[in-house]
């Protein structure tokens, strides 16, 4: 095979016809198609009648076992004026996007943020590179909702990232059974209490998860009792950290907060108190999905004794509510009917609590007296999202290795 290509077309036409019931089959093709190479150089295949070149090329089929069509396709390539060699098969492969940088910045936020779902970190992404001006968010702040569960899914992704009680309903003739009707004004409240578990050694202590409807701004309080005497300097408490005016307080029937104390709060802030109506389950659902997706996503199911309330209480109000209403988007609920007449709730807008307050027409008449639009605008915009989610983060690390120092 090594000197068949130094046959003149005499010998070729020789050599098939006497062949003409052999099968030859080459060994390795990277051999094979340099032979192919050389026999059609030295045959000057390109310059060959036409009857010469119909015998080469039977004879390149000959000695190789190619197909017809092989051989027809590896004579083209000659004629194109390129070797005919062996190249290595290479997978088509769509060009990446996004970089390794982007997948470990895409962990940074969600680290910081605690893992939100695609379209609410697609909007965080977003407002850090057209709000926030970081140029670091310019190619992730396009991303779609659905890539970004990709990019969690990937190597780089990966290296890069680190028991509920129910309260017992109690029938007090307080509060009326029925469903707040807010009709897209702020101010109407749901509350619920998330309890941090109980150990021999002592009682855990209790979240206070306060969520407004129509804005789903929320405030999260401590306390190391819900006692009356515990509960009403709190309640009071969580009720000044609200920027608007309170018009309603819904509640599930339990006792810490259906009571004639309670209620006097109220009455005295002209607050109507409405508490959830018997086989109605999604009467409270808001504050109910927000106690796993806000409260124990952060603060988990792990005892925490009462004597820390006072600093978890603290970090609430200096750390975790700004960052819950100024930077964490939140989905916004649209009610369409289907073609049967079902009403069905979407989600296509995310925005944060304050920007859905700020969206509202005449937001100025629900505020408190005293709060302005542009003092909110500027604590909306005094950092990033992701830098304040990080440093909520920090202070949240400080707090725990505060547990475990004072436990030990």
């Amino acid at each position: 095979m090594h000197e068949g290509e130094k046959l003149s077309l005499a010998q070729i036409r020789a050599f098939l016809e006497a062949s003409d019931a052999v099968l030859f089959q080459a060994a390795h093709r990277s051999e094979l198609y340099e032979w192919v190479n050389r026999t059609l150089r030295e045959q000057n295949y390109e310059q060959l009648p036409r009857a010469g070149k119909g015998l080469v090329r039977a004879y390149v089929g000959k000695m190789t076992g190619l197909s017809r069509a092989q051989v027809t396709r590896l004579i083209g390539v000659y004629l194109e004026g390129e070797p005919v060699e062996l190249r290595k098969y290479r997978r088509h492969r769509f060009p990446s996007r996004y970089t390794r940088a982007d997948s470990e910045l895409l962990a940074a936020v969600d680290e910081a943020h605690g893992t939100l779902s695609g379209p609410a970190t697609r909007r965080i992404l977003e407002r850090e590179y057209a709000v926030f001006g970081d140029a670091r968010y310019q190619r992730l702040a396009g991303i779609s909702a659905a890539h970004i569960y990709n990019l969690r899914r990937s190597p780089v992704y990966g290296k890069r990232r680190v028991s509920y009680q129910a309260t017992k309903p109690t029938r007090v003739g307080i509060g009326e059974r029925r469903a707040p009707q807010p009709n897209g004004r702020p101010g109407y409240l749901r509350v619920d209490t998330v309890h941090q578990g109980d150990r021999e050694a002592g009682l855990g202590l209790y979240h206070i998860n306060v969520v407004d409807e129509v804005t789903q701004y929320q405030i999260v309080g401590a306390t190391p009792h819900i006692s009356e005497a515990w509960l009403l300097p709190l309640l009071e408490a969580i009720l000044e950290q609200f920027p608007f005016r309170i018009r309603g307080f819904h509640s599930d029937n339990g006792s810490e907060f259906i009571n004639y104390t309670v209620a006097k709060l109220l009455k005295k802030l002209l607050v109507e108190q409405t508490k959830s109506r018997p086989r109605q389950s999604n009467d409270n659902g808001l504050v109910e999905s927000k106690n796993g997706a806000v409260v124990r996503k952060h603060m988990g199911y792990l005892h925490i004794g009462g004597e820390h309330a006072a600093a978890v209480e603290r970090f609430y109000e200096q750390h975790f509510n700004p960052y819950l209403n100024f930077h964490r988007p939140c989905g916004q609920p649209e009610l369409v009917l289907s073609g049967k007449g079902k009403r069905k709730r979407v989600y296509r807008q995310y925005l944060t609590p304050w920007e859905k307050l700020r969206s509202l027409p005449d937001v100025g008449d629900y505020l408190k007296p005293g709060i302005r639009v542009a003092e909110l605008d500027r604590e909306a915009g005094r950092q990033s999202d992701t830098a304040a989610a990080e440093q909520m983060q920090a202070a949240k690390r400080k707090l725990f290795a505060s547990f475990r120092r004072r436990s030990a």
